[in-house]
């Protein structure tokens, strides 16, 4: 058994540590109660996006061939903006599919007409806002600028996301979406992208609670009284 003095070291070291620790145990706590009770399909949107869009088929269009592309074309897409085929080529111009002109940017209106492809069509537009850059914790990080902010007028602050390089639509954010965000930061302790599983502080707080724990059944080993009398009889017989 440990001697008394140990066994107060112990039994503060773990006092402390749970005090300090405590509130990421909590976060980590409640964060992945959220993640249980919660439906990905409804936090990625899908319960406001019209899932049964189908692409709009087009017909004399001009061959990509003939397209004003002086290194070649390595990736080609075709895409609906407005009733008008367009081809978004080597992921960096897009290019009217009829005639061959290049396009620089999609309009708003243009935004709006994509938008309504993807999402339900009982959701009403509130705003439309152009955003030309984002800090690392907007909702719309690592995704090609500027774009379009598509916002509706709902009770759980729905927002569409349209590019405006290449007219696509990007994502769709929502309440629910952004509590599992904020939940997400705190569960990997990556308070910069969210993803990164290898940050110092997450590895030194899941060090720390390791050590918690083992001290946790180090005072339980040197108070239980079951095992304090299974020594003394060892101690006994010897």
């Amino acid at each position: 058994m440990l001697n008394r003095h140990t066994a107060f070291k112990i039994r503060k070291t773990h006092r402390y540590l749970g005090l300090f620790l405590g509130i990421q145990f909590l976060f980590w706590t409640i964060s992945g109660l959220y993640f249980s009770w919660t439906n990905l399909d409804e936090i990625h949107g899908d319960h406001f996006r019209n899932l049964e869009y189908n692409h709009k088929a087009f017909n004399n269009l001009i061959s990509p061939s003939k397209l004003m592309v002086s290194e070649g074309i390595k990736t080609i897409d075709l895409k609906d903006i407005d009733n008008t085929p367009y081809y978004w080529v080597n992921e960096k111009q897009l290019f009217n599919a009829i005639d061959g002109n290049p396009k620089s940017a999609i309009t708003k209106e243009e935004a709006i007409y994509i938008a309504k492809n993807f999402m339900k069509s009982n959701l009403e537009v509130k705003s439309v806002e152009q955003i030309n850059e984002v800090s690392k914790h907007h909702e719309y990080r690592k995704n090609l600028l500027p774009a379009y902010v598509i916002s509706y007028k709902t009770n759980e602050e729905v927002k569409a996301y349209i590019s405006i390089k290449d007219g696509k639509f990007r994502m769709v954010r929502h309440r629910s979406w952004r509590w599992f965000d904020f939940l997400w930061m705190t569960h990997t302790m990556d308070y910069e992208g969210r993803d990164n599983f290898n940050t110092t502080v997450l590895r030194v707080f899941s060090l720390l609670g390791l050590i918690t724990v083992l001290s946790g059944f180090v005072l339980w080993y040197t108070s239980s009284p079951t095992i304090r009398k299974i020594l003394k009889k060892k101690n006994k017989k010897e």
